[in-house]
């Protein structure tokens, strides 16, 4: 028999009255709009078409469409009858904001306990008692406690317990206390969440120019490298390269943003000062920044073309042309020409 998947994110059946949730629209009717609140497995509620907007509504299509997921406000919650009336215009941006941040958190959450109950062949509510719902009520929020599991999973699992009945020797029911799941449970709970939550290291790049034409210029220029690469340490270890004459790019890998930006800020300054005691000049063209993967293939395939570019030239082999490299000018705007 297949397990129950379908679940709410939290252990309350319903949100509280002026709590703002995260709904999809369902269906627009005559008197306002069903919607589904996703964090509480789906459950319907309403909004008025006079809680759409605290201005005078022109277009109803205009403030609300079918499929859209947005936070709104919690008005009234008759769980007898499980009608939940919702607004749209008495949510604030502080509310939208706040709620935008914990339903990001709990879909993560609940992703990583659906995943490991459906491979596991468990109920997923049977999870979310045992496992979810008592590290929200110890953490303030299941999230955090993933966090801590990363690193330090026993810390936060072996403390989680269940009770279960059993008839002892004598015949008598007796109650024990025994693990919150099974060592196969719990080892792939900590699989999935160290694939989704593990966090992974940012690149910092900044691009620079940088040229020198006195007298021995190519040391100098590869001095003021040295010392921009100096500039790092050992959680942020900082490499240049050449990309074109006199175009360079500094590079760090970090976990922590802002501290990769100011090392890099630094090395780049380290490599100005440098060039300048030998009357070069560095220009910085674009600042420390966090890049995607996107932006480094478009800096390899630069520089692939850049390569292909001077393969393409003849009388290269016997030339001494090598020993101005990072003294010359380059077009960014027209890659492949050189002044």
């Amino acid at each position: 028999m297949a397990p129950n998947l379908e679940c709410r994110m939290y252990e309350a059946r319903y949100p509280e009255v002026d709590m703002a949730v995260m709904i999809q629209v369902k269906h627009i009717a005559d008197m306002g709009a069903y919607v589904s609140l996703l964090e509480y497995n789906n459950i319907e509620g309403m909004i008025l078409f006079s809680e759409l907007s605290r201005r005078r509504i022109r277009s109803v299509s205009s403030l609300i469409k079918v499929g859209r997921i947005e936070p709104v406000m919690v008005l009234r919650v008759d769980k007898e009858k499980g009608y939940i009336d919702l607004s749209k215009r008495r949510v604030s941006d502080e509310d939208i904001q706040t709620c935008e941040e914990r339903y990001n958190k709990s879909k993560l959450v609940h992703s990583i306990m659906r995943h490991v109950a459906e491979t596991m062949n468990i109920d997923l509510e049977d999870l979310y008692i045992h496992v979810g719902w008592p590290l929200y009520r110890k953490f303030g929020h299941a999230f955090e406690a993933f966090k801590t599991i990363v690193t330090d999973p026993d810390s936060v699992l072996n403390s989680l317990t269940r009770e279960v009945k059993e008839i002892g020797p004598d015949g008598q029911e007796v109650t024990k206390v025994v693990p919150a799941m099974t060592e196969e449970v719990k080892d792939a709970l900590i699989k999935n969440i160290r694939r989704r939550m593990t966090p992974q290291p940012l690149k910092i790049r900044a691009d620079i120019e940088m040229k020198c034409f006195q007298f021995d210029g190519v040391l100098h220029i590869k001095e003021a490298m040295r010392k921009a690469e100096a500039a790092g340490n050992d959680d942020c270890p900082v490499k240049i390269k050449l990309v074109a004459p006199p175009l360079y790019v500094l590079t760090t890998q970090t976990l922590d943003k802002e501290q990769g930006i100011a090392i890099l800020t630094k090395a780049v300054e380290a490599c100005t000062e440098s060039i300048e005691k030998q009357k070069g000049k560095l220009t910085v063209k674009e600042q420390p920044r966090a890049v995607s993967e996107r932006d480094d293939r478009l800096l390899a395939e630069y520089m692939a073309n850049m390569h292909n570019d001077n393969e393409e030239k003849s009388g290269d082999e016997d030339s001494e042309e090598e020993e101005d490299t990072g003294m010359g000018e380059v077009d960014i705007e027209n890659p492949g020409i050189t002044a």
